[in-house]
């Protein structure tokens, strides 16, 4: 008996030092920002990273959320004589340290970007076997973040325990820095990360790489043909779709919370393959999910509809909710119009949010425009089965989350004209456009402000359902707001309504 207890002591120490580990107070909600790898891949440069931390500030995207410029691959030149990573200086003339400075003087955040191998995905200096030093490197930099990917392991691969001991080596080294480092995985799902990312990062990559296209197949995305959501794949590979990232996580969607999130790759909305109804889908399920969001478009070429959507508050918010529990998926169905790839299904994702609301977005990657229909018994099953939670026998208030999207030529003008932070705010405050930097999203939806709720277009009754047309490839996007709470009480939508 006494054995037994000492053992549950040490478990749970063990467990306890574990929690401390994991929390080391960054990314309570998921990271919001720029990565330049899926529009410029290896052209980059000590002017493109400070001409887009200007963008991010003078387009409005910081006042919405996006605070990290996260340089990729492609910045490296070897080593020197005492094993200390070098920086290209053709590409960055004065340093890291000196653009990391500047970024932040924008009241912005850097990150940057290595590899658990001896080389990068672009055959740069990777940090494998070089742990200790290249922490040290990025601390002195002042980077916030640490893209990680898993390019040339050396073989020290193929299992859980493998995979983990080399990123965790990583995790030791950033801590010991001292300095607090948003920790990113990009091990594209191998090896179970999803079982052990929280464990040591702040996020970690469940897929293959992604690649401008909502549906279409491609085999350099393996594991897709027989079971896209085997988590046994070994070979994840590049060119993922949107659907073919969506299909891998939903076995395991709920597996995000605040501190550790997991990753569906940047953004492709602005790169120019899917259209606008495409681009608003990736963006709204990428959000629901809780996936970080760095966009991926150069925000010098950025097209005005693809402004409107990455600047979307009521879906920022969704993102950016303080319950931090991601959407799942509550139905599939796949029995609809195929394309000539052969691919066409509909989904259903549902998700709690902070004060008692609900995502909901009915998902179209059928090859037609269908009707389609929640019910509240599928809504809330992750409360309850056959309409045993109580959130089944309440009526709701839809609100559409897209229904007050930026008028392109508010976004044509931000993109024409504002060179500045006052000249965004005074083109954002003419439009009433929301402010996160003002008006956290918290405390924006405590004070019920109407442009992070959507527009109300329908209510749902107790144990009913949500009947809606959905075009082909495109996505409805709502908050569910009760009607009454569970008192009784007529829950209070906006101070001038209902």
């Amino acid at each position: 008996m006494r054995k037994t207890i000492r053992r549950s002591v040490l478990l749970f120490a063990f467990a306890v030092d574990t929690v401390r580990a994991v929390n080391n107070g960054l990314a309570r909600t998921p990271p919001l920002g720029w990565n330049n790898w899926n529009s410029l891949g290896c052209d980059v440069s000590a002017e493109l990273l400070l001409d887009t931390a200007s963008r991010l500030v003078s387009l409005g995207l910081m006042d919405v959320g996006y605070k990290y410029t996260v340089l990729d691959d492609c910045w490296s030149d070897g080593r020197d004589d005492n094993g200390r990573i070098k920086v290209d200086l053709k590409r960055f003339p004065d340093g890291m340290s000196s653009v990391s400075a500047r970024i932040h003087d924008h009241g912005l955040l850097f990150g940057m970007y290595s590899s658990a191998g001896h080389m990068t995905c672009a055959r740069g200096e990777g940090s494998l076997d070089h742990e200790v030093a290249d922490a040290q490197s990025f601390a002195e930099f002042s980077i916030d973040y640490l893209k990680y990917d898993n390019c040339y392991s050396k073989g020290r691969a193929g299992s859980a325990s493998e995979t983990f001991a080399r990123y965790e080596t990583m995790a030791e080294a950033l801590n010991k820095t001292g300095r607090p480092i948003v920790y990113s995985l990009c091990n594209w799902g191998e090896d179970f990360v999803m079982s052990w990312g929280v464990s040591i990062a702040n996020s970690w990559r469940i897929s293959g790489d992604i690649y401008d296209s909502f549906s279409r197949p491609d085999d350099r995305c393996s594991c897709t043909e027989n079971d896209p959501s085997s988590p046994w794949c070994v070979s994840p590979g590049a060119h993922c779709s949107v659907l073919t990232i969506l299909n891998k996580i939903a076995p395991y969607a709920d597996r995000g919370q605040p501190g550790g999130w997991q990753d569906l790759d940047a953004l492709e909305v602005g790169l120019g393959g899917m259209t606008d109804d495409e681009y608003i889908a990736h963006f709204s399920l990428w959000a629901a999910l809780k996936s970080p969001l760095l966009i991926g478009a150069d925000l010098r070429t950025l097209s005005p509809e693809a402004l409107a959507i990455l600047n979307n508050p009521a879906v920022l918010a969704i993102s950016q909710d303080v319950l931090g529990v991601p959407a799942t998926r509550v139905e599939r169905n796949t029995d609809v119009p195929k394309d000539r790839y052969g691919v066409g299904e509909t989904h259903i994702w549902s998700g709690p949010l902070s004060g008692g609301d609900q995502v909901l977005i009915f998902l179209n990657a059928a090859n037609t425009d269908l009707e389609m229909v929640a019910y509240l018994e599928d809504v809330f099953v992750g409360q309850g089965p056959s309409c045993s939670a109580p959130q089944c026998n309440q009526d709701w208030v839809v609100h559409d989350l897209w229904g007050s999207r930026m008028d392109d030529k508010v976004a044509k003008e931000l993109l024409e004209k504002s060179k500045s932070r006052e000249d965004a705010a005074r083109i954002l405050q003419a439009a009433n456009h929301y402010n996160a930097s003002s008006l956290p999203y918290k405390e924006g939806l405590e004070k019920l402000d109407i442009r992070l709720l959507g527009t109300k277009v329908d209510e749902i009754s107790a144990r009913g359902s949500l009947s809606i047309k959905v075009k082909r490839h495109s996505a409805k996007v709502f908050r569910l707001r009760p009607k009454l709470g569970i008192t009784g009480k007529r829950y209070n939508h906006f101070k001038d309504e209902l």
